[in-house]
């Protein structure tokens, strides 16, 4: 996630950016005192979130958020200022936030729980989980296909698992209750293991005798940001959890 902070004052710049840091202190941020300065900078950087002084000289902050949603319509704009007469501005613009000074961590969360168009998780990993609506499998952001549907099942239960390791026998009884499909189970192995050593992927699925689990360390997963309190993949959560199995209970809430 991409950041823009505004503030003609450097020293109330620094304390914006300081806090900020403790909220999201892994994503991209771009500081600047200068607006005009801050628009020739970003114009080939996907912003997603703006966080503007208004009163600011030469151009002030209202002027510049009209700039910054004419090259990025779904940015995010968030004033600050020390004062409370702009909010209809503000709102005539559809911002998606309007902070009064002083600035706290607390106010930043309120803010970003509230954003006007939701920020994607940042992927640092060539294989994306997405637990949250549907389960879906991504490399470098393009679907993962399996041989057998029944593939994409397994591989969520062991992300559903979240490391822990499981054999055939729980395998079998997840996926097909009292049918006896153990033979098919080993071929889904197979199939999983295949299609992540085609992309130099297979140290994320590690099988070992008759049990198998997920590297947990090898992925970016909605999940496991959730659970370690990433305030983006807690936003992304709207009550639904790999909606397409019957089996999944979301037990992070």
């Amino acid at each position: 996630m991409k950041l823009l902070l505004v503030d003609d004052e450097k020293l109330q710049l620094i304390r914006l950016e300081n806090t900020i840091k403790k909220v999201l202190p892994n994503e991209e941020l771009y500081c600047f005192t200068n607006p005009k300065e801050a628009l020739n900078n970003i114009k080939d950087i996907n912003i997603d979130i703006a966080f503007l002084d208004i009163e600011m000289p030469e151009m002030n902050g209202i002027h510049l958020a009209k700039k910054l949603k004419a090259i990025n319509p779904t940015i995010n704009i968030i004033f600050v200022t020390a004062y409370d007469n702009y909010a209809l501005d503000a709102y005539k613009i559809h911002a998606s936030g309007y902070l009064t000074k002083p600035v706290n961590e607390n106010k930043i969360k309120e803010e970003l729980d509230g954003l006007r168009y939701p920020v994607e998780l940042n992927t640092s990993k060539k294989l994306q989980i997405k637990c949250f609506g549907n389960f879906d499998v991504f490399y470098d952001g393009i679907p993962l296909k399996f041989k057998y549907q029944k593939s994409k099942e397994l591989f969520a239960y062991l992300v559903d698992r979240e490391g822990a390791s499981a054999n055939i026998n729980e395998i079998n009884a997840v996926l097909w209750e009292d049918e006896d499909h153990k033979s098919y189970c080993r071929n889904l192995i197979a199939d999983i293991q295949e299609t992540l050593n085609n992309l130099n992927c297979k140290d994320v699925f590690i099988k070992r005798r008759n049990e198998c689990f997920i590297d947990i360390t090898k992925v970016d997963c909605d999940l496991y940001e959730y659970k370690n309190n990433n305030p983006n993949a807690i936003r992304a959560y709207r009550g639904e959890y790999m909606i397409q199995y019957s089996w999944p209970i979301f037990k992070g809430e």
